[in-house]
């Protein structure tokens, strides 16, 4: 989700959660992503998967920003829509994991414990590097809307 500001695009991001990612910060947000179900089509999961993380709709029309392979070997696949939404109203689904480690004890946390808006450079330095080409993606895509650059 992306949304216009006097100053500039700003670009929603979520910042993981969980006890592994609690006290880290640049590099370490994400785009609100998961799994594609099986017979499921990519961009009904990608609205799915940011209604359940962040609590909020993404609303047409939505714009294919591409398909990155993560390092991982995870390919996501990333779309665009306008939107603005307070994330003060974030409203995340929750994992368990064994927590503390081999202490037998499950624990619940949020998918995603924060989400903020971000101008084009600060979104690439705060989001996992093999994300942050889905930004310079929607800066193009912008930029050629508005008739600034070459499609």
């Amino acid at each position: 989700m992306y949304r216009r500001r006097p100053a500039g695009v700003e670009v929603l991001i979520a910042h993981p959660g969980g006890p592994f990612w609690a006290a880290r910060d640049a590099g370490a947000w994400t785009l609100p992503k998961g799994a594609v179900c099986e017979g499921e089509d990519s961009l009904a999961a990608a609205q799915r998967e940011f209604e359940e993380e962040t609590g909020f709709l993404a609303a047409p029309p939505f714009q294919l920003l591409g398909e990155l392979r993560q390092r991982s070997g995870k390919r996501i696949t990333a779309w665009a829509c306008e939107g603005d939404v307070d994330p003060k109203g974030l409203h995340s689904n929750l994992f368990e994991m064994e927590w503390p480690p081999r202490s037998g004890r499950l624990q619940s946390f949020p998918e995603v414990d924060r989400l903020g808006w971000f101008g084009f450079d600060a979104a690439r330095a705060k989001l996992l590097a093999g994300q942050a080409p889905f930004v310079d993606a929607l800066e193009r895509l912008l930029a050629t809307q508005a008739g600034l650059a070459p499609a």
